[in-house]
C-alpha cells in the first residue's frame, strides 16, 4: 500500500490524537477480542459492566467495527476543506462527523457491503440506483442486521447518523470517558514525540519511529506500508485539503490501518508499542519463511536442527540425500532467517533459530491483521 506524497509540505503532515478513531478501535477490541488478548482484562471488565440496551444496541451496528473498520470514525479526514485535525474531545469529533457530507457519510457506513470497490472513486448509492442495489444485495449476504441497517441508512440517512452518534455518546458515558482519560496522555505524547522527530530528524526518522512496517523511498516521494492489502492514494488531493495525518492508538495492535478512500485525508492509524511488543515482520519475510516450512525435506531437516548443531555431511547421511542437495536446502531454510550456522573448526555447524519459528504463529497473525 503506497502514499503518494510528492510535493507535499512538511507542515501538511502532522500527528494528532482521536477520541473518536479510539472509539472506534476500542469498540473492535469487545468484538474481537481473539484480535487482542493483550487487552483481555479490559475487555472482561468493560463488557460485564455494559448495561443490557447499550450491549444490544452495540450488536446492532458492530458489523461497523468487527469485521471492517468503517471510516465514519475518522471524519476530519472526510470534510472537505478541513485541515485534517481531529477534535480534542469525543464531543469535538462527534461535531466533526456531523459536518461530514451525507455522501461521504454514507459510503463509509456501507463500507462492509463494497469493501472490493473502497479505492475505486464511485457514485454514492444514496443517488445511484446501480450502486444502492449492490449495496443492498451485498449486505443480504452478511445478513439480517445489515440488511436494515443499509434500507435504514439509503431512505432516511439523517435519522441514522442521529441514531450512531447517540450511541457513541452513551459508550462515552458508560465506559469510555474514564477509558480515554487514562490513555489520552500517552498517546498525546506519543503524538508530541513523533511530530519532534519530524521537526528536527525529518520524515524518514519521523516514519520509521511510527512502524518498522513503513518505509518512505529515497526520493521522498512515496510512503510505503507493508500489509497483505493492496492499495494506494495521494496526500497531495486538494478536494479534502492536502496532506496526512498519523493517528496513534492504544488499543490498535496489532493493526495497522490505512484511511486510502479517494477524496478523503490519508491517515496513517497507528499502534502505540510497548517494550513487550517485538517489531512485525514484514510481509516478504513472513512468505519466505512458510514456503520454506512447507517442503516436507527441509521439514525433515528442521526436526535434527531443532535438537542440537548439524554439519551438512552429517544431515546428508541422516537422510540419505547428497551434500548438495543439503545445501540448497539450508540455503532456503538460512534466507528465511530460520537456522543459524557458526564455525567450530573446519566444521561449520548449522541449527534453527527456535526463537524465530516460536513467532511464526503470532507473525502470521499480526501480518494477515495488520
Amino acid at each position: 500500500m503506497t502514499i503518494d506524497i510528492t510535493g507535499l509540505p512538511p507542515e501538511r503532515i502532522g500527528f494528532a490524537i482521536s477520541p473518536l478513531a479510539e472509539l472506534g478501535l476500542a469498540l473492535h477490541a469487545l468484538s474481537e477480542p481473539g484480535h487482542h488478548p493483550g487487552l483481555h482484562g479490559w475487555v472482561t471488565a468493560t463488557a460485564a459492566s455494559l448495561k443490557p440496551d447499550l450491549a444490544d444496541r452495540l450488536h446492532e451496528a458492530e458489523f461497523l467495527w468487527r469485521n471492517t473498520f468503517s471510516d465514519v470514525f475518522m471524519p476530519f479526514a472526510g470534510i472537505p476543506g478541513w485541515d485534517g485535525t481531529p477534535g480534542s474531545t469525543l464531543a469535538e469529533d462527534l461535531a466533526l462527523l456531523d459536518r461530514l457530507p451525507d455522501e461521504r457519510f454514507a459510503s463509509a457506513a456501507l463500507e462492509f457491503t463494497c469493501s472490493s470497490l473502497y479505492s475505486v472513486k464511485t457514485p454514492s448509492p444514496l443517488h445511484d440506483p446501480a450502486m444502492r442495489a449492490r449495496a443492498l444485495e451485498m449486505a443480504a449476504v452478511r445478513g439480517p442486521r445489515q440488511v436494515e441497517f443499509a434500507e435504514r441508512l439509503l431512505s432516511d440517512p439523517a435519522s441514522v447518523r442521529a441514531w450512531l452518534r447517540r450511541l457513541f455518546a452513551d459508550c462515552e458515558e458508560a465506559f469510555f470517558a474514564d477509558t480515554w482519560q487514562r490513555i489520552r496522555v500517552q498517546l498525546a505524547a506519543d503524538a508530541r514525540h513523533k511530530a519532534e522527530i519530524l521537526r528536527r530528524k525529518g520524515l524518514d526518522e519521523a516514519v520509521t519511529s511510527v512502524s518498522a512496517a513503513l518505509s518512505l523511498d529515497e526520493g521522498g516521494t512515496r510512503i510505503s506500508v507493508d500489509k497483505l492489502t493492496e492499495g494506494r492514494t495521494t496526500a497531495t488531493d486538494p478536494e479534502p485539503g492536502a496532506g496526512l495525518t498519523f493517528v496513534p492508538t492504544s488499543f490498535g495492535w496489532p493493526h495497522l490501518m490505512v484511511l486510502h478512500a479517494p477524496g478523503w485525508r490519508p491517515v496513517i492509524h497507528y499502534p502505540v508499542h510497548g517494550p513487550e511488543l517485538p517489531s512485525p515482520a514484514s510481509v516478504e519475510i513472513l512468505k519466505l519463511r512458510m514456503e520454506a516450512l512447507a517442503h516436507p525435506m527441509r521439514m525433515r531437516l528442521c526436526r535434527n536442527l531443532a535438537r542440537s548443531p548439524y554439519t551438512t555431511s552429517e544431515l546428508a547421511d541422516s537422510h540419505g540425500i547428497t551434500a548438495p542437495e543439503v545445501s540448497r536446502h539450508l540455503a532456503v531454510l538460512k534466507k528465511a532467517g530460520l537456522i543459524s550456522t557458526r564455525r567450530r573448526g573446519r566444521y561449520v555447524l548449522h541449527q534453527l533459530d527456535l526463537t524465530v519459528v516460536a513467532r511464526l504463529g503470532s507473525d502470521f497473525l499480526e501480518g494477515v491483521l495488520r
